[in-house]
Formats: C-alpha cells, structure tokens, sequence
C-alpha cells in the first residue's frame, strides 16, 4: 500500500534526510587512494551515532536465505560492484569508482541516499559513467511531479542512460521509504511515461539509477549481498529520498 505522509512525518523526515546528507558528504571528501573502505564504514556509522540516529542498513535481511542480516551501516560498492558492496579491509585505489549507500533512520522514519565518487584520478570513461548518472537522478527528481505516472521517473533515468549508450539494471531499483526502508511501491529504473500510480503530495520516494559502463547484467555473490555486472565493467550509482508535493518534489537528503 502506498502510504502518504503526514506534515510531522514529513518534518522528521527531513532530519533524518540532514544527518544522512552531512554523513555522504563527509565520506565524499574521504574517499581518496589507499583509504579503506572499513575507515569509510568507521567514519559514517559514527556520525550516524553522534547525530542521535540509528543505521538503518544493519540487520536488514538478506537477498538470499543463506545470507545472514547485514552486518554494516553503510554500502560501499567498488568498480564493477553495484551495490550492497560490504565494507571490509579493502584499500581504495586511485581511479576507483565507488559507491556509498547509506540509510538513517531517525524517530523512526528513515531517509536512503547514495553517492558515487571517483578516488583520485580517474579516467574519462569513468568521468562520464558518473556524470550520466548524475544526471539520471536529476531528470528523474524533475520528473516527479503531483499528477504524473510513477513511469515518467523511470524513463527520465532511462532515457539519459540510454541516451549514452549505458546500461540500466533492471533487477534492483528505487522505492517508498518513511516508517520502512522498502515501502510501496517500487520505482524501476525503465518504463513507459505515463504508466504507473499517479503521483500525490505526501509521497517519499527513493529515487535510484543504478547504470553500468557494459551489459545491465547482473549477478550476486556469494556472500549474499554483493551485486555485479557480469561483464566485470564498472558502475555507479545515486540516489535521493524525495516527498511529492504540489509543485517540484523536495529532496530530503540535499547535499
């Protein structure tokens, strides 16, 4: 069901979406050659604590039955990784593409955003991968408006995807998001415009293009939770929780 959001929700929300905020953007400025990705880990969690908020990745269960709840708060997903990338003892290296997702929950309602940052000099190819996805989550914010179909966003992302000869993939994809992390409905990264629920004020969204360099292939390892491409070529990812209102949606987790 999807569910609207009242002003007190919507107020909370916006905290939980500040604290989120200030955490990626300080992790933007850390990603850099030879820091690990466990630091990267180290540095939002604390952040999230010191801010009076909750993690809200770790426990989530996981893609699989064998994998156990997720063990972090954060998502870091490198190169060919896309997403739930589990941070560990892995060291960034220059020209790296990485991926942060991050979700807090804060008064029990709970904000979801991603950034994707090259470490150190990255190539051109890698520049533009970025850049496009980037752009992606901009034309579909721009797409979210009260009135229109819930496809119009998912075509905004495919059309500049597409557009640049990138792949969408088309397995994972954006959500509802408030009181769960995953709340109706879901927000596919593809579709026809003017399909789709209608849009209405009071809906929070997680809008998140996932484009890859190769094929939109995909598979998970092992571990459960790690998503690749199966091409081993490089992705990236962005992504904002934003609130339909009766003009241009808000963004909530605004760097």
């Amino acid at each position: 069901m999807i569910v609207l959001k009242s002003e007190r929700d919507l107020r909370v929300m916006r905290e939980a979406g500040r604290i989120l905020a200030a955490v990626l953007a300080r992790l933007e400025e850390t990603v850099q050659p030879g820091v690990t990705t466990a630091a990267l880990e180290a540095e939002a969690d604390r952040m999230i604590r010191a801010a009076g908020a909750t993690a809200t990745f770790r426990g989530q269960a996981g893609l699989v039955s064998h994998a156990p709840p997720y063990p972090a708060a954060t998502c870091i997903s490198v190169n060919e990784q896309v997403i739930h990338g589990i941070p560990g003892a892995r060291v960034v290296r220059n020209g790296d593409v990485v991926s942060i997702d991050c979700g807090v929950t804060y008064r029990g309602l709970i904000a979801d955003s991603a950034i994707t940052v090259i470490a150190g000099d990255g190539s051109a190819a890698s520049r533009r991968l970025v850049d496009a996805t980037r752009r992606a989550l901009d034309a579909a914010i721009g797409a979210a408006k009260a009135g229109g179909h819930l496809h119009d966003i998912s075509f905004a992302v495919q059309a500049v995807a597409m557009s640049e000869g990138f792949g969408v993939v088309r397995e994972f994809c954006g959500h509802g998001v408030g009181r769960d992390l995953h709340e109706d409905p879901p927000v596919p990264n593809y579709g026809n415009p003017g399909t789709g629920p209608v849009l209405r004020p009071g809906m929070t969204l997680a809008i998140e293009p996932m484009i890859t360099a190769g094929s939109p292939k995909i598979k998970v390892l092992k571990d459960g939770w790690t998503v690749v491409t199966e091409d081993g070529r490089p992705s990236a990812h962005f992504e904002h929780t934003i609130a339909i209102t009766s003009g241009a949606a808000e963004v909530l987790t605004l760097r």
